[in-house]
């Protein structure tokens, strides 16, 4: 298998954004006292979303943009689609813990799907 630098550098990024979204997630349960759910406590909600979404939609993004990797994508439609990721990632994540709606959620979800999009027509692309 051919090396894949740029989703490699983006898994190692995912991997760490996940355990920053999910150690606030695990602080509250303790505080909370909430082992399974959410408990009824509104914060610990929104910290188990930002984490979910983040889990809802990175992982098949890594899996497009490396199949698009892998099938010899130009270097600058992953380069802009895993930036598009990772800041939109960090948007949204912030966005969730503002009132809304907000600008930083938005342009998260948007640059987010933007990314899936983009990656997926680089990929077709490269079957055709």
């Amino acid at each position: 298998m051919p090396p894949l630098p740029i989703t490699s550098g983006l898994a190692v990024l995912a991997a760490l954004g996940l355990v920053a979204l999910s150690l606030p997630v695990t602080a509250r349960r303790f505080r909370a006292k909430v082992s399974l759910g959410e408990g009824g406590d509104a914060l610990l909600q929104k910290r188990v979303r930002v984490q979910a979404n983040f889990v809802e939609y990175v992982p098949l993004a890594l899996i497009v943009i490396g199949l698009a990797e892998g099938a010899a994508a130009p270097d600058w439609l992953l380069w802009t689609t895993a930036a598009m990721l990772v800041v939109g990632r960090i948007a949204h994540a912030i966005g969730m813990y503002l009132p809304t709606p907000n600008l930083p959620r938005a342009g998260g979800m948007i640059l987010t799907w933007s990314a899936l999009v983009v990656a997926a027509m680089g990929l077709a692309l490269t079957l055709v």
